[in-house]
């Protein structure tokens, strides 16, 4: 019956054994559609008790809330009409009555038009669960020739498309506001056929930064619906795409609300430096968005935290977050621990690691940064010495060729900022292609640093890290020194299926500094 054309039958007295009678309200607070009012519906403590979808059944013994007005001087709607009415409002009487306003407290003057469709209850019982306990549940109203619904003059279009398309199995409209709004319909009547349906023409339908965020901020109860998550999917998708150059869009997804946000930082493909800026981007939008800081500390710890990717932040930056006073201390400590174990972690145990991460927690997962995460060890005595490791895969060096590189994030030494920067170049001789590896200065100033250094490479078949040269320099800022052609082989021999250094697919690299006295 999935795939069935009842369309012939919708409102066909031949083919009906219900008279659906929809009441339609208005209320101070009219919206223009299902989905303006929807998120910002709250039930009052005084409301009726509602059934699993929100929708208040109301028997003929019509027992109210004391607070709601007494229905008992209603009228019922002639039970012979043939064809769609549309009518003055007019009382219940024997007929069931369903209000489907989650806040409802309106009395009967409030109903200022009444529809009667003529229904077959067992097609609309196969399409939605919330039709089929209707009929079925063996109350009273199940046993009635009328049935009435009461909603808000908002959902009536959308409602009218959705009665239609569980004969049909198709929509009479197809702009995105009037297709969200059945969408809303679908959901609130439990008819899954028709969510799935709407959703896929959203989904095929151009997308926008606007109704990519609207579908991001439907109620709760939709965005958990199976037939909805291809659509979020979708939406986040589009967000991460359009906004994953943060720097580019700064002033744009600055503005972005929560869940835009969110979609972004969800992403593996930000086009970011390094997740120190991803975790100075979130403060920045966090103080902004949330000025008082009880409120800040609640979206970063249980929304925002979880998307930064604390184990790929350099320790400075971790140790900064230890003393902010945007997160709770707990929080944060939490947070730098479990970034510390990361790292003393050996590499094959943290790809197992990033393998693990579901869906929900990419916390062990590498971004594309434009700086490389390294690992580096520091050394006071007896002299300051960093020891740093860089690690780069097969793929990450093939996109080096032919002139390429790629920079390490910083480390320090001294006070002062270095990084490694890895090479596809010519060999003196400009005769072949090969690998260079080199270490430079960050531009601060006059300051000069006398420096003894040595690059290693793992390599097989001991896999332990090989020297392959030493020397020493005297760095300047924005000064850099290094090897062009660090393995003394073209390209095509370092590149090859059985090179020495390449193992599991990884190159490991290692450079020491030691500051001269």
């Amino acid at each position: 019956m999935e795939h069935s054309d009842f369309g012939f039958a919708f409102n066909d007295t031949n083919f009906s054994d219900r008279i659906l009678r929809i009441e339609i309200t208005t209320h101070s607070h009219q919206c223009s559609t299902i989905s303006d009012c929807s998120p910002h519906r709250k039930r009052r403590r005084d409301d009726p008790i509602n059934n699993d979808n929100g929708l208040t059944v109301l028997p003929d013994e019509q027992i109210l809330n004391p607070n709601q007005t007494d229905f008992d001087d209603c009228v019922p709607c002639d039970e012979e009409t043939d064809t769609m009415i549309e009518e003055p409002p007019s009382d219940i009487g024997d007929e069931a009555a369903i209000c489907t306003e989650s806040n409802w407290s309106v009395d009967c003057s409030s109903v200022v038009r009444v529809r009667t469709l003529h229904i077959s209850s067992p097609i609309l019982a196969a399409k939605s669960p919330f039709f089929y306990k209707l009929f079925s549940n063996g109350m009273r109203e199940s046993e009635q020739r009328h049935v009435t619904l009461r909603i808000h003059a908002s959902e009536e279009t959308a409602l009218m498309e959705l009665l239609n398309f569980m004969y049909s199995n198709t929509l009479g409209t197809t702009s995105p506001p009037a297709v969200l709004d059945v969408l809303m319909a679908a959901d609130k009547f439990e008819a899954a056929s028709c969510m799935r349906y709407c959703s896929r023409l959203l989904r095929n339908m151009p997308m926008t930064p606007e109704s990519a965020l609207l579908y991001l901020e439907l109620p709760s109860s939709v965005l958990m619906a199976d037939a909805v998550q291809p659509l979020t999917d979708a939406a986040k998708q589009y967000l991460a795409s359009r906004y994953k150059d943060i720097n580019k869009f700064e002033e744009e997804v600055m503005g972005l609300p929560l869940a835009g946000v969110e979609a972004i930082l969800s992403s593996d493909d930000l086009q970011v430096a390094s997740e120190d800026a991803v975790y100075d981007f979130v403060l920045k939008w966090a103080r902004t968005q949330y000025p008082k800081l009880e409120e800040r500390r609640e979206v970063l710890g249980t929304r925002l935290a979880r998307l930064i990717r604390f184990p790929y932040m350099t320790c400075r930056k971790l140790k900064k977050v230890l003393t902010s006073n945007d997160f709770e201390h707990h929080d944060a400590s939490k947070l730098v621990l479990e970034a510390l174990f990361f790292k003393a972690e050996a590499p094959h145990r943290q790809r197992i690691l990033a393998a693990e991460s579901g869906s929900l927690n990419r916390n062990f997962v590498e971004r594309s940064y434009k700086y490389r995460p390294v690992k580096v060890v520091e050394f006071e005595l007896p002299r300051q010495q960093c020891v740093v490791y860089l690690d780069l895969n097969r793929e990450e060096c093939t996109n080096l060729f032919p002139s390429g590189r790629v920079y390490s994030q910083a480390f320090h030494l001294g006070g002062q900022g270095f990084f490694l920067s890895a090479h596809c170049n010519m060999d003196q001789q400009s005769s072949f292609h090969c690998f260079g590896l080199f270490v430079g200065m960050q531009e601060k100033g006059s300051v000069s640093f006398a420096v003894d250094y040595e690059f290693s490479a793992r390599s097989r078949p001991t896999e332990e890290f090989v020297s392959k040269y030493k020397g020493n320099y005297t760095f300047t800022g924005g000064k850099a020194v290094g090897y062009r052609n660090m393995f003394a082989i073209p390209w095509t021999s370092f590149m090859a299926e059985d090179s020495l250094y390449f193992i599991n697919g990884v190159l490991h690299l290692r450079a020491e500094l030691t500051i001269r006295h």
